[in-house]
Parts: structure tokens; C-alpha cells; sequence
């Protein structure tokens, strides 16, 4: 099933740059499922979600000005919604690593794919969710940028601070401790042969 496109009236950012509170909170509605997802994959807790939902949406309904309407309003706020999450983590350097990895990363397919009969496997997009979020937060961090957000390496390594180097380092270690993690998962809920689940 396609999700349906986040559609915004030009008069809804109107009335909410006028500093209307009821069309404030109306976009806040229609953005807060969007803005959410971004939030669950970065944050740790529940209350680091929320903090970065509500610092991401006042960015949003700050920087409505300069909203151009050639570029479509979800991925506006995305951007904002992902930069607000690497400028928080920054700025509260919780998840600052120390060390830079120069070496080369085998990101050959073989290395990088997970192995499994994805037909056989029973486990949804919550359970991804958790799986990232069990990540070491660099690697976690630099996975949802580079493999679900859409950002080069070059763009991470500027964004975080790291070099190119140990941004490849990151994402092949999530790689992996995710591979780790949906298999460990399967083969613990895998039913032997020959003996049937029970409902």
C-alpha cells in the first residue's frame, strides 16, 4: 500500500506565518507523522523523541519564509527534521566517537548484504526499527543517513565530523550487527522440523 503524499495548503502556511496558533497546531498535526519517523530512528528514548520532534517542528514553523513552494513541503521538512537531529547530537556531543578509521571497507555486495530468505523471515518494520536502535549510536546514526535518508558519505562526513573513512567504517559495522541481529532473531523463532507452531 503507498503512503499517501503529505499534502500542505498554501493558505495553511499563510495563516501559520500570520502567527495563527490554530493553523500552527493543524500543521503540526499534518507534519507530526513525518517528522516522527525521523525522530524513532535517531532517537534512543522516548523523551529524546520528543524533544527532537517539538526542536525539529519550531525550526520548521520558524524557517516558513524561506520555504519555496518548487520543492515539495515533506521533503522541506525532512531535511529540517534531519538536520535538527545531527545539530542536537552535535551540540550535546553524546554520541561523539574518538577514534577515525582510515583502512579501506569491503562494501562488495556479498559484504554488505543481509543473507536471508526474506519469504521465510517474520519480522516487520517495527522490529527494523528496534534493530537500529540497538546500534552503537555513530554507526546507527551514519546507517539511517547514508541508507535510509539518502546521504552520500562525503555529505555524513561533513555533517558529523568525521572523515569518509570512518563513515564507510560505520555503515558496513551496522551492516553487519544488523545481519547479526535479524539472524539471531530467525533462528530463535524458527520452528524445528517436522513440529508445528503452536497458535
Amino acid at each position: 500500500m503507498r503512503k499517501e503524499k503529505l499534502h500542505i495548503d498554501q493558505q495553511l502556511l499563510e495563516n501559520c506565518l500570520k502567527g495563527k496558533e490554530k493553523a500552527q497546531y493543524t500543521l503540526y498535526r499534518k507534519c507530526y507523522g513525518v517528522l516522527l519517523s525521523i525522530c524513532r530512528r535517531y532517537a534512543r528514548d522516548h523523551d529524546e523523541e520528543n524533544v527532537l520532534l517539538n526542536t525539529g517542528f519550531l525550526k520548521v514553523l520558524n524557517g516558513l519564509q524561506k520555504y519555496r513552494t518548487e520543492v515539495p513541503f515533506e521533503a522541506w521538512i525532512r531535511r529540517i527534521m534531519i538536520n535538527t537531529v545531527i545539530d542536537e547530537h552535535r551540540k550535546n556531543k553524546k554520541y561523539k566517537e574518538t577514534f577515525e578509521h582510515s583502512g579501506e571497507v569491503d562494501e562488495s555486495p556479498s559484504n554488505l548484504r543481509i543473507d536471508y530468505n526474506t519469504a521465510d523471515l517474520q519480522f516487520d518494520a517495527e522490529q527494523l526499527l528496534e534493530f537500529i536502535q540497538k546500534l552503537p549510536p555513530m554507526s546507527g546514526e551514519v546507517f539511517n543517513m547514508y541508507a535510509i535518508d539518502g546521504y552520500s558519505h562525503r555529505e555524513i562526513s561533513d555533517a558529523l565530523g568525521i572523515s569518509e573513512g570512518t563513515s564507510k567504517w560505520h555503515l558496513s559495522n551496522a551492516r553487519t550487527k544488523l545481519q547479526e541481529m535479524i539472524l539471531s532473531d530467525y533462528t530463535s523463532t524458527k520452528v524445528p522440523a517436522g513440529k508445528t507452531r503452536t497458535p
